[in-house]
């Protein structure tokens, strides 16, 4: 596999495509309110690291860390449902953890929908605990919180 992690650009035509079906997505399974993505202008912002994981010339999954107040913040995982199952998510989490650490962060947090059960297992392979809300999140009951200390 030539799958290779970069930064990356959430206005590409395959990013932006990535995102659009994940926030479908979202749109489909939770209520408005319960629904905390950012749209594509947030994730150009200068507090966020937008990820790529590309192979071949085509993006396959995307992921972003925002930099927040105290801890960093995994935010916008998804991938392409004809490449899960290959670890695409564990490697752009992976690349993610690696850019908390040189921002110089110890912590990361994030918020997933309580029913992404694949995601869960992502995060809870990569270490991540389960939490309460944080930030300006409220308790929503379709949302779950979880959080990793960084070494």
């Amino acid at each position: 596999m030539s799958l290779i992690v970069t930064r990356g650009d959430p206005r590409h035509p395959d990013a932006t495509d990535l995102l659009e079906q994940s926030q479908a997505l979202m749109r489909r399974l939770f209520p408005p309110e319960d629904n905390f993505f950012l749209d594509i202008d947030a994730l150009c912002g200068g507090d966020i690291r937008f990820f790529v994981a590309e192979e071949e010339g085509r993006i396959l999954g995307v992921g972003a860390l925002a930099l927040r107040e105290g801890y960093g913040e995994v935010k916008s995982m998804f991938t392409h449902e004809a490449a899960r199952g290959r670890g695409i998510a564990a490697m752009l989490l992976s690349e993610i953890e690696r850019e908390a650490r040189r921002e110089g962060y110890t912590l990361l947090r994030l918020e997933t929908g309580n029913t992404l059960e694949a995601a869960h297992r992502v995060y809870a392979k990569a270490g991540f605990v389960l939490r309460g809300a944080f930030g300006d999140y409220p308790e929503a009951p379709s949302s779950l919180f979880m959080e990793k200390r960084l070494s």
